[in-house]
């Protein structure tokens, strides 16, 4: 793997400071309560083209375009935002993740690559290339212990990103039960840690897997009152509920989880008029906030696009 743009992060630079100062400001994974007067919807430019949200402990969307690889911000509390990192011809910014140091973790799409931006400058501070391969397409992000782990939906594995710090990319091969999509479709998509800990989970052509993150061996999760999750895209995990972001179903399934990932078994689903093509979700709160792909609309510069935000 290849490295461009090296440059230590603010995690590098400052070590375990920022970790000390992050605990004594509250700026872990605690988070307000949005009130009832915050808006429910927002918009975003015309052609942005999103897939992927996250929020961290202060109320602000980060969203990346599938277009340019830019990068939205809007304030939960008003709905206004603009664009945070500025995009090029080119790149794409698919699935991201915002650390508690306040590093962005965006995953290329068709470029193959995982950068790592700045949150409150929008500056880019590293790119990792993942891989050679002539088509791939690293989709989506979670951030677990001293890794980001993104997903490759044209490939069986994951790619583990150091956090912060000088290292280098861990590639994990999925055996096991794995079943990879038949090229030229999605396979791995979204994915987050499992409860316990150990593993990820990680959603691949309608079905979850537990993925072993010492031996990349993937084990289906029996699923309890669906037979599958059909266009699964994004995942959010409160405790040992899981919720999936259906896209084209315009639909968020909720799970509860057993205690070892072994088995979810669907509790409800969450629907809303305003769904179009929802892609991923974040919480902030007691709410979901979502960005509407509209993957079935015109793709166009002149396409609208928004956020919404629904109850949990």
């Amino acid at each position: 793997m290849t490295r461009n743009h090296p440059r230590p992060s603010r995690r590098t630079v400052l070590g375990g400071a920022v970790a000390a100062l992050a605990v004594a400001a509250g700026t872990g994974t605690a988070q307000a309560a949005p009130k009832a007067a915050w808006p429910t919807e927002f918009p975003l430019p015309d052609g942005w083209l999103p897939e992927g949200i996250t929020i961290g402990s202060r109320p602000y969307a980060y969203m990346g375009s599938r277009a340019d690889g830019a990068i939205y911000r809007t304030d939960l509390r008003t709905g206004k935002g603009g664009v945070l990192h500025r995009g090029t011809t080119g790149l794409a910014s698919i699935g991201l993740k915002l650390d508690g140091d306040g590093l962005l973790y965006v995953a290329g799409g068709a470029g193959g690559t995982a950068r790592i931006v700045d949150s409150r400058t929008g500056e880019l501070l590293t790119t990792y290339r993942l891989t050679e391969d002539a088509a791939p397409f690293i989709n989506d992000v979670v951030l677990h212990e001293d890794r980001a782990w993104f997903t490759d939906s044209r490939a069986a594995v994951l790619h583990g990103v150091p956090r912060g710090r000088e290292g280098k990319v861990r590639t994990l091969a999925l055996t096991g039960e794995w079943v990879q999509a038949p090229a030229g479709t999605i396979s791995a998509n979204g994915l987050v840690a499992t409860p316990d800990g150990r593993g990820l989970i990680v959603v691949n052509a309608g079905q979850l897997y537990n993925v072993s993150l010492r031996t990349g061996h993937a084990t289906r999760i029996a699923l309890a009152g669906a037979a599958d999750v059909t266009n699964g895209d994004g995942l959010v995990r409160l405790g040992r509920t899981l919720y999936v972001v259906q896209n084209r179903l315009n639909k968020v399934t909720v799970w509860d989880l057993d205690k070892k990932a072994t088995t979810a078994t669907l509790s409800r689903t969450i629907t809303d008029p305003r769904f179009d093509v929802p892609a991923t979700a974040a919480r902030f709160g007691d709410r979901l906030y979502l960005v509407n792909a509209r993957f079935t609309s015109p793709q166009t510069p002149e396409t609208t696009f928004n956020a919404v935000a629904v109850s949990l």
